[in-house]
């Protein structure tokens, strides 16, 4: 979500409601139902047989967080823009 967007639309109401449906154990059988990999452990343990094995992780453990991630990969002269100027 972004504040300055839905700020402007008046829509933050709405749009954080839908994110705390979308994230909610309901939401998320919908989601998996629909074959999108879901968040929530125990509807992940329900659907396991139908999603491969990934190792996951989070950007805290492999990055050092976001603002350390957002820094060093997406700042001006970042890991993004040197990929994208060759």
């Amino acid at each position: 979500m972004v504040d300055k967007v839905v700020d402007k639309k008046g829509t933050r109401q709405v749009a954080e409601a839908y994110l705390k449906y979308l994230y909610s154990p309901e939401g998320q059988e919908i989601a998996a139902k629909n074959f999108y990999r879901p968040r929530d452990p125990n509807v992940a343990k329900k659907y396991a047989n139908e999603f491969p094995k990934l190792k996951l992780f989070t950007i805290d453990q492999e990055f050092g967080g976001w603002t350390k991630a957002q820094k060093e990969h997406f700042s001006n002269g970042g890991t993004f823009d040197q990929i994208s100027q060759r």
